[in-house]
């Protein structure tokens, strides 16, 4: 059997709007972050043939959990909340300023070790803690044989997401970066012959309507 896996990206939050760093912060979505969460639920909705059961996982932080509730309202499905879905965590930085983290800031090496590079934030993980913690999500997530999905997460965890779908080795991570806007919508397939996995679409945001409301690029 094949699989579709929608990977929505929160719309923006409270965090976005106030300069604020997000990560594990725990910010709401914005009143234009919640009309957009409605409009991923109906573009989500169209998707699923009727009848279809439909399993959606989120992020258990807030922002990603109003979405959620969105698109359960809208495909009459639960929501399991899953804590390895979260942004990475940026420590001591959350909730601060986000000229607070840009003063203090390590960025990493062009070669090297980038995977365990020490950002200069007290309590802020490491891309391996990261996508270590989305690669074992990924796993019990495709492990479910259900034929369509929901995964409600964050805009930086979304690379993470796609490594893991293509089952690209952690240690890419150091490099590897797919751009995404607040609302985007991926979509991962996997066809029911060869069984080979595609990345279908890429922060698709075609969604919003009339022409396209979607936030510009943000820190998560």
């Amino acid at each position: 059997m094949g699989k579709t896996i929608y990977v929505v990206t929160h719309p923006e939050a409270t965090h976005h709007q106030d300069g604020l760093v997000g990560g594990w912060y725990d910010s709401d979505l914005t009143a234009k972050g919640s009309a957009d969460a409605v409009s991923i639920a109906r573009w989500i909705r169209e998707q699923i043939p009727v009848g279809v059961t439909t399993d959606i996982v989120s992020s258990d932080l807030l922002r990603a959990r109003r979405t959620a509730e969105q698109i359960r309202n809208a495909v009459g499905s639960v929501v399991a909340l899953d804590r390895r879905l979260r942004e990475k965590s940026y420590g001591t930085a959350e909730g601060r300023p986000q000229r607070w983290l840009d003063e203090r800031f390590v960025p990493p090496p062009a070669d090297g070790d980038r995977l365990d590079h020490d950002e200069g934030i007290p309590g802020a993980e490491t891309k391996r803690d990261f996508a270590a913690r989305v690669y074992s999500a990924m796993e019990s997530i495709t492990a479910n044989p259900a034929e369509y999905q929901v995964i409600v997460t964050h805009g930086f965890t979304l690379t993470f997401v796609i490594a893991a779908w293509i089952q690209m080795p952690p240690e890419s991570l150091g490099y590897a970066n797919f751009r995404s806007t607040p609302g985007s919508i991926t979509t991962l397939r996997q066809d029911d012959y060869f069984h080979n996995r595609q990345v279908a679409s890429l922060a698709d945001t075609q969604h919003f309507e009339p022409t396209g409301s979607a936030s510009p690029v943000l820190s998560e």
